[in-house]
């Protein structure tokens, strides 16, 4: 492929940049929403708040967990210590986030926001609850561009182009799910749309330092994929998934979420 072509020239910090910058970008555009209305269906919104989930989870096999077993392989430990000891850790880390960050779940009443009591608006609120989201899918693309440089078994510039693709997929609704509830409540469309994006910045952020920490000891490998795939399934369970099924379309929501997983499936086995 003439893009896997062109990556392989650029430095893994570069790629990582350029693939969270994509799924920021596609973030934006599911914000964009509110130029061209002010309300959306809400099964359509749960339908794809259920496909971000299966995306997410067939990402963290896929691309995280499988290859960072494989990368694991022969070594002095057992190859599933890395991965489980990875994988849990990333669990906790965005528990901890999640108790200290303040923030509110979609369709949520104020008095349901978690993490640290403030006053902020519930904008700022619902902004943080999907950047939280963001944390874990812009370390899951920074660290497989990574892994992908350090040419290890399992870890292609393929997958990781895969990944990215599929992480954006994902963020379209995701970019909806922040910009078109504050619409719905009378906040411009303009601000809609910023606040939207911008819970997406931390993407690029997180992917730079995830490629930056494997790049500079591989030894972290296995245990940053299979961390970073913990931390997405703690999202998946924790908010996705409850936020796809709060408005009584959980059958829906469930069949795309299927589609998400076949999806992100099919990207990287084909692509990988």
């Amino acid at each position: 492929m003439i893009l896997i072509d062109i990556f392989k020239e650029w430095p893994p910090v570069l790629q990582a940049l350029c693939g969270t910058g994509f799924t920021w970008f596609v973030t934006a555009l599911g914000s964009a929403v509110v130029f061209t209305s002010r309300t959306m269906n809400q099964k359509l919104l749960d339908g794809m708040l259920g496909f971000a989930a299966g995306v997410m989870i067939a990402a963290s096999y896929w691309s995280l967990l499988a290859p960072a077993l494989e990368m694991a392989e022969g070594k002095s430990l057992p190859a599933w210590i890395p991965a489980a000891t990875g994988f849990l850790l990333g669990g906790f880390f965005l528990r901890g986030i999640d108790k200290i960050l303040p923030h509110l779940h979609l369709g949520a009443p104020m008095e349901e926001a978690e993490g640290i009591h403030t006053q902020w608006k519930k904008s700022i609120l619902l902004v943080l609850a999907i950047t939280l989201h963001n944390i874990p899918e812009g370390l899951a693309v920074g660290v497989a561009f990574g892994a992908a440089a350090a040419e290890y078994p399992g870890a292609t510039l393929a997958g990781a182009i895969a990944l990215a693709l599929g992480i954006g997929l994902q963020n379209f609704p995701e970019g909806m799910a922040v910009s078109m509830p504050l619409r719905r409540e009378g906040v411009s469309a303009a601000k809609s749309f910023w606040y939207g994006q911008l819970s997406a910045v931390v993407e690029p952020i997180a992917g730079v330092l995830g490629a930056a920490v494997v790049v500079t000891s591989q030894a972290l490998l296995p245990y940053a994929l299979s961390f970073a795939a913990g931390a997405m399934i703690f999202v998946v369970v924790e908010e996705v998934i409850p936020e796809s099924q709060r408005s009584g379309n959980s059958d829906f929501s469930t069949l795309c979420c299927m589609v998400g997983f076949v999806v992100m499936m099919v990207l990287d086995v084909a692509l990988g």
